[in-house]
């Protein structure tokens, strides 16, 4: 069973970056797709953006432009690069795979961006 762990949150001021990573216990070698969400107080969990095995990658619109996912096989790492952070960017970040079947969610990581 993988296991993910997702650190690299903290406080940031708008305009400013942070890098996420998504450590893997196990391999993700077998894990065609991995997203990142992210869930603020009060709302869903929403996909942010996803990456598949051979590089290929989707955004949400709120993020495009924004944000780049990218991922290291070899380390069993996926990494999330926010730039131009928002206020609204402010939730709790956390990988697992996408389109279902998902694996035991981590405690994520948080992101706050202050006004």
């Amino acid at each position: 069973q993988v296991q993910l762990v997702e650190s690299g949150g903290g406080l940031v001021q708008a305009g400013g970056s942070l890098r996420l990573s998504c450590a893997a216990s196990g391999s993700i070698f077998s894990i065609n797709a991995i997203g990142w969400y992210r869930q603020a107080p009060g709302k869903q969990r929403e996909l942010v953006a996803g990456i598949i095995y051979g590089g290929g990658t989707r955004y949400a619109d709120f993020v495009k432009g924004r944000f780049t996912i990218s991922r290291d096989n070899a380390k069993n790492t996926v990494y999330l690069q926010m730039s131009s952070l928002k206020p609204e960017d402010t939730a709790v970040y956390y990988c697992n795979k996408m389109g279902g079947s998902y694996y035991p969610w981590g405690r994520g990581t948080q992101v706050t961006v202050s006004s």
